[in-house]
């Protein structure tokens, strides 16, 4: 049903189509049905800001100003993060990958239409707002502290919440998997005090794919970035991660690298994050 309602919503980037009230009026009764059927019975409290902000696309259907390939990209970044929010709702099936001694945990299940998908969960001790401006408003800095991550750079920012990026990976360690390159369509969201970025795998003309270098692909992916419960100074923090690295790779190795990257990405960002107070607290001579 979720992908006949985002065809529905589609239809309305044609401008002829834009003024037919009705058909505006079926896709946002269409999108509420949906998040309704995603959350399931007793939703978390995120999914019930989602829910609850199901407007968030049609505030974008009614914008003026887009062509229709930008009306695409944000088709795509919603389409991202609906599927991600489906998959996250769901909390039966997961199987635990590994659990660090910090009590990190990685899971994993497969899906019929999407494949193998991993689940990171972990408490940080900043606030999701801190988070949230390191991994959205700093996205191409990542680089800097992030040894898994060569380069990012934003190909094209659309509206307020999305953008197309180009991500460079490195090699693993004795270049069991070579370096990757992604073109992503990225949706940034921030609900109540809940933050949402998603993305999945598009392509974008101003990046073609590039000699000597797998061009991946990934998606849905989304971090989701909450308060925790018991102090709403830390963040409760999740990142749902689905990609195909492409090439002949045993899918044994592929499990164990793409899990460890994630109990990686976790430690990398406590440290950015611990450095990056370290630095506002030096005093100024």
């Amino acid at each position: 049903m979720l992908p006949a309602t985002f065809k529905l919503c589609a239809g309305i980037s044609y401008r002829h189509m834009r003024n037919m009230t009705g058909l505006r009026k079926n896709a946002m009764v269409a999108i509420h049905h949906e998040l309704n059927t995603l959350a399931g019975p007793g939703p978390s409290n995120w999914i019930s800001q989602v829910r609850r902000r199901s407007s968030l696309l049609s505030s974008q259907i009614e914008e003026e100003g887009y062509n229709e390939e930008e009306m695409s990209y944000l088709k795509q970044g919603e389409d991202a993060l609906q599927k991600a929010i489906s998959i996250l709702s769901e909390q039966d099936g997961w199987t635990t990958e590994t659990v660090a001694a910090n009590g990190d945990k990685v899971l994993s299940k497969v899906l019929p239409d999407v494949g193998k998908v991993f689940k990171l969960e972990v408490m940080l001790e900043q606030h999701p707002d801190d988070l949230y401006k390191e991994l959205v408003g700093n996205m191409e800095q990542m680089g800097e502290w992030n040894p898994n991550v060569k380069e990012v750079k934003i190909l094209q920012k659309i509206g307020q919440d999305t953008m197309i990026t180009h991500e460079v990976s490195a090699e693993t360690p004795g270049n069991v998997v070579g370096p990757r390159d992604f073109v992503s369509v990225r949706c940034a969201k921030r609900r109540g005090s809940t933050c949402f970025l998603a993305g999945m795998s598009t392509q974008h003309p101003k990046m073609p794919e590039q000699r000597g270098v797998v061009r991946a692909e990934n998606g849905p992916t989304c971090i989701v970035m909450k308060p925790c419960a018991e102090d709403p100074n830390k963040t409760k923090f999740t990142w749902l991660l689905s990609i195909d690295l492409k090439g002949w790779i045993p899918k044994t190795i592929i499990n164990k690298v793409l899990a460890q990257t994630q109990v990686d990405f976790a430690s990398h960002l406590r440290q950015r994050m611990a450095n990056n107070v370290s630095v506002e607290m030096s005093p100024a001579w």
